[in-house]
C-alpha cells in the first residue's frame, strides 16, 4: 500500500464529516436543543482531526502519480491549493467548535454565537473540501475533466 492508496482511503472522510456535522449543528441550532448543538460541535472537532490523514498523505500521493501517463502537474497543483484552502478552514472551525463546548459547559450566553460561526465555517470548509475532491478526482479520472478526449485535454 503506498501514499495514494492511503491517501484514497482516508480523502472523503473530511468532506462527508464536515457535511455530517454541518446539517446536525445546523439542526440544533435551528431546534435550539443543547444536545443536539453538542453533538454537531462535537462532530466539527472530529472532522477537523480526521481531516489531518488525508493532509499528510496528499503529498506522497501527489509524488506517486505525478509520474503516470495523462497526469497533469497543474491539476495537482490547483488539487493541493484547494485542499489546503479546505482544511485550514475546516481547522478553524474545529477551533470555534472546541471554543463553544468550552463555552457551552460554563453556561456561557455566548456559547451559541461562536456554535454559529462554527456552522458557518463548516459550511465554508465543505464547499471547499467537496471542491477540493473535485479537482482530485480529476487527476486520474480523465473522464471527468472538462474537454475529455481533446488534444488540449492536458
Amino acid at each position: 500500500m503506498n501514499q495514494a492508496h492511503l491517501h484514497l482511503l482516508v480523502n472523503h472522510v473530511p468532506i462527508l464529516g464536515s457535511l455530517f456535522a454541518l446539517v446536525l449543528l445546523g439542526a440544533g441550532l435551528l431546534q435550539k436543543n443543547t444536545t443536539m448543538i453538542r453533538a454537531g460541535l462535537v462532530a466539527v472537532l472530529a472532522a477537523g482531526v480526521l481531516c489531518l490523514p488525508a493532509q499528510l498523505t496528499g503529498e506522497g500521493a501527489a509524488e506517486v502519480v505525478q509520474t503516470l501517463p495523462r497526469v497533469s502537474r497543474a491539476l495537482i497543483q490547483d488539487h493541493e491549493t484547494a485542499a489546503e484552502q479546505g482544511f485550514w478552514v475546516l481547522e478553524g472551525a474545529a477551533t470555534l467548535a472546541l471554543l463553544a463546548l468550552l463555552l457551552l459547559k460554563n453556561n456561557s450566553p455566548r456559547a451559541r454565537l461562536v456554535a454559529a460561526l462554527a456552522l458557518v465555517a463548516t459550511g465554508l470548509s465543505f464547499g471547499l473540501l467537496a471542491r477540493a475532491g473535485s479537482l482530485g478526482g480529476r487527476i486520474v479520472h480523465t473522464e471527468i475533466r472538462e474537454g475529455f478526449g481533446t488534444p488540449d485535454e492536458l
